[in-house]
């Protein structure tokens, strides 16, 4: 087994979906995460916060510098993410397209570099 990141990518300064369409929207993503618990998938998923909530850390010398709000600005940002174990890319990518049609977003599948540990 092998870890893989499924990355929402959440455009920047769109339009929020209405509040119906926002709880269709988690219904399908509950059910989704459901469907990942059920075949032994899940490890771990959330939403984030806006990139205005981040804080960023620099390194400067022997110091550490924070600075507030987002370091970068783009048309996306990391919306959320979800963690899941899955036996190739092939498989992950099948979870990436379910999270894709229950989000309604881009989904980004990304390997970890080492397998899991079961």
């Amino acid at each position: 087994m092998k870890y893989y990141l499924l990355s929402v990518v959440q455009p920047s300064g769109g339009q929020p979906p209405s509040a119906e369409a926002l709880a269709g929207i988690m219904r399908d993503v509950e059910a989704f995460h459901e469907e990942l618990r059920a075949a032994g998938a899940w490890v771990f998923a959330g939403g984030l916060s806006g990139p205005e909530a981040a804080t960023v850390l620099r390194p400067e010398g022997d110091e550490v510098r924070a600075a507030s709000g987002p370091w970068t600005q783009g048309p996306e940002y990391l919306g959320g993410l979800c963690l899941i174990k899955a036996p190739d890319l092939d498989a992950a990518l099948e979870w990436g397209r379910k999270a894709t049609r229950a989000t309604t977003l881009p989904i980004e599948v990304r390997p970890f570099l080492h397998p899991a540990d079961d």
